[in-house]
Order: structure tokens, then C-alpha cells, then sequence
């Protein structure tokens, strides 16, 4: 069976541009979501359910199926443990033929240079942000007990012993908050 699917975009509100394409494929059946929101994709939900090996789903194009990489990969891994075939108009991606499949493994590989470009751009940041004095991490905020613990201290009233048994602050934490 061929289904296809479309979903609203700002380009295509209504979907009118995405049934006449679709309606051109032939598809047997055409499942249109009310509206562009990926939390709720109702008539997804149900597709996937109803499912076949062999099926072929028709979109007009990715964005319309997916609105990540990563949501993209899992929708492509979920379609292929179903035996169902996917063709994409818009990029031409047909995974009835045998390139199709090879897809997946193209999108896997993008999928892993987005992340090492992330973190490589996020070590970078840090290493200039260190080199600049700025001091990474979650910033230190007093609460009540090392505020009294430092009171303690400067009163010299008590023994390091008292202080943390009081506070619960240790020896090593109260140094730092006096240092600084």
C-alpha cells in the first residue's frame, strides 16, 4: 500500500501543496495532520501502528516526516524494523531501491559530526573563556549554614571540630569560602 503523509508548514499551511503532490504518487491512502506541532502527530501515531511490510510512505519532503536529524535517524531505524519503505519527492530518496537503506547510515554519520562539532566548539568556548580568567562551572552561593560557619570562624570562638559538627560545612569547604 502506498500512504502518504503531510503535515502544515508555514509554506504549505493547509497542505494543499503537499496533497496535490502526493495525490500525483498515486497513494492509496493520505493521512494529514491537523497541525505543525511535533508533540502530537496523531495520524503518525496511528500509521505506525497500522503499518505493513512492504507499505511505501510518501512525503513531500523530510521536514514533513521529521524536525531533527536524531528524530529523523529514529523514524528511519523504526520504518526499517517494519519493512516499510520510504520516498522522499522533495530530496528523492527512495529506500524501495537498494541506495535507499544507505540513507540511514548517512544520516547516522551526520548525526555524529554534529555532535564532535558541538563538543569541539564547546571546548574551544571553554578553553578561551579559561584564558580570559573566567571561572567555569556553577557559580558558588553562600546559603545560611556556610554564612554561619564563616561567623563561627571569624569569632574564634569555636574549633573547626565545632563549626562543622554545627553546620554540617567541612574543614575544606569553609577554607574555600574564606579564601575567596
Amino acid at each position: 500500500m502506498i500512504i502518504g503523509y503531510m503535515r502544515p508548514s508555514q509554506d504549505d499551511p493547509n497542505c494543499e501543496n503537499q496533497n496535490q503532490l502526493l495525490k500525483r504518487k498515486s497513494c492509496d491512502r493520505i493521512l494529514k495532520e491537523e497541525h505543525s506541532s511535533a508533540k502530537q502527530r496523531i495520524q503518525f501515531d496511528k500509521l505506525m501502528n497500522t503499518v505493513e511490510a512492504g507499505d511505501i510512505l510518501v512525503v513531500t519532503r523530510l521536514f514533513s516526516l521529521a524536525d531533527s536529524m536524531k528524530h529523523l535517524a529514529d523514524l528511519l531505524k523504526k520504518l526499517e524494523q517494519k519493512k516499510v519503505n520510504l520516498y522522499s519527492l522533495n530530496e528523492n530518496i527512495n529506500t524501495q531501491d537498494g541506495s535507499g537503506y544507505h540513507f540511514l547510515e548517512h544520516v547516522k554519520a551526520l548525526l555524529d559530526l554534529q555532535a564532535d562539532l558541538t563538543s569541539e566548539q564547546t571546548k574551544k568556548g571553554m578553553d578561551e573563556a579559561k584564558e580570559k580568567g573566567t571561572k567555569l562551572g556553577r557559580p558558588r552561593k553562600l546559603d545560611a549554614n556556610v554564612m554561619k560557619a564563616i561567623q563561627m570562624y571569624e569569632s574564634k570562638e569555636f574549633s573547626i571540630a565545632e563549626i562543622r559538627e554545627k553546620t554540617g560545612i567541612s574543614k575544606t569547604t569553609l577554607y574555600r569560602y574564606l579564601g575567596s
